[in-house]
């Protein structure tokens, strides 16, 4: 079957800290704002993410970005992270030709996006936000965001953990371990402290009045991260915006009834809804027990000599899996076998 595929590019801010974007999908743009910590490609590797992404992108031109210090991107000293997160918008924004566009935020992306369209009221066709909140004082009591906080400080490994727990309730244990690792690979430790700590930290309440685009705002009832009363207030506080609850209590939102979400999503730009999901490419025996000998850091050498077979053989297994999954990286084959919950 044919794959969709995200095409690479990167820009610059003012201080030339490089933006890597990816950009999927065939239509008038929407651009995607991210939650708190993202990766390009080893989002493109889970299959449930991968999936969320090419529905969302069946008619617009979808177009992701890692922040600064996150994914692809580069680090960057800077610490105001919503005025940074405003510059990079306009960046790739620009970098794509879009003068107008929709914009979805997701999770912390909601905020933000709040931020972009009360400011620029003119770029935004359509506003989508899932997830989201106006003030970080109601995402959590103040001693569970220093408790956090102090976590990903001192001990990231644990506290991807337990965040992915907090995310993602009701996920399996492939997926779980997954993410996990994925956002430890997003960032440092260092950087996803800043960032959380700015999540916790943004209101935008002043900002709901100014915005004029079309606004649909979306919540999973019983969200374990953010509560459904912030999704209110997004919603009550913007003229016009409808409020979509949604059954579930995970956060991530390509993890639960993705494609429930995906629809009201699509619903808010605009789209028809879709047909529930279809086949995903399968990979040969030999090719997902290559895949597991991936997963686990062998590498092509100790591959052959596993399976009893030419170093090139094995390179050629590896090449083949990359290109029948659309992937550029082992780090990418790695992360989707273990989120297909293929590995032992």
């Amino acid at each position: 079957m044919s794959l969709v595929e995200q095409q690479l590019g990167v820009t610059t801010l003012s201080d030339g800290t490089g933006i890597r974007f990816a950009v999927s999908g065939r239509g008038p743009v929407a651009i995607y704002v991210p939650g708190w910590v993202s990766h390009l490609e080893l989002g493109w590797a889970v299959p449930a993410e991968r999936q969320f992404y090419e529905e969302l992108g069946d008619g617009r031109t979808l177009v992701r970005y890692d922040r600064p210090g996150c994914g692809l991107s580069e680090p960057t000293t800077r610490t105001d992270v919503v005025e940074l997160e405003l510059e990079v918008l306009a960046a790739v924004a620009a970098a794509v030709g879009a003068e107008r566009f929709d914009l979805v935020g997701a999770s912390f992306g909601a905020p933000l996006a709040v931020r972009w369209a009360a400011r620029h009221p003119e770029s935004v066709t359509r506003l989508v936000l899932y997830g989201g909140w106006v003030d970080g004082d109601g995402v959590a009591a103040p001693d569970v965001r220093e408790h956090v906080l102090g976590l990903v400080a001192q001990h990231w490994g644990f506290a991807s953990d337990v965040l992915t727990e907090i995310f993602a309730p009701d996920a399996d244990a492939g997926f779980r371990a997954m993410f996990s690792r994925y956002q430890r690979d997003s960032a440092p430790s260092a950087w996803a402290h800043h960032l959380l700590a700015a999540c916790y930290a943004i209101d935008v309440a002043d900002d709901l009045g100014r915005i004029t685009a079309p606004t649909s705002v979306i919540h999973r009832r019983e969200d374990r991260a953010v509560p459904l009363a912030e999704g209110e207030r997004l919603a009550a506080g913007i003229e016009g915006a409808t409020l979509t609850v949604l059954p579930g209590r995970t956060h991530i939102p390509f993890a639960g009834d993705a494609h429930t979400l995906v629809s009201a999503i699509r619903g808010g730009l605009g789209l028809p809804s879709l047909d529930r999901e279809s086949p995903r490419p399968l990979l040969t025996p030999r090719q997902l027990e290559v895949a597991g000998l991936v997963a686990q850091g062998w590498s092509n050498r100790q591959i052959a000599e596993g399976l009893v077979i030419t170093e090139r053989s094995a390179e050629s297994h590896v090449e083949r899996i990359r290109a029948r999954l659309g992937f550029r990286s082992r780090a990418q084959i790695a992360a989707w076998y273990v989120a297909s919950n293929l590995a032992g």
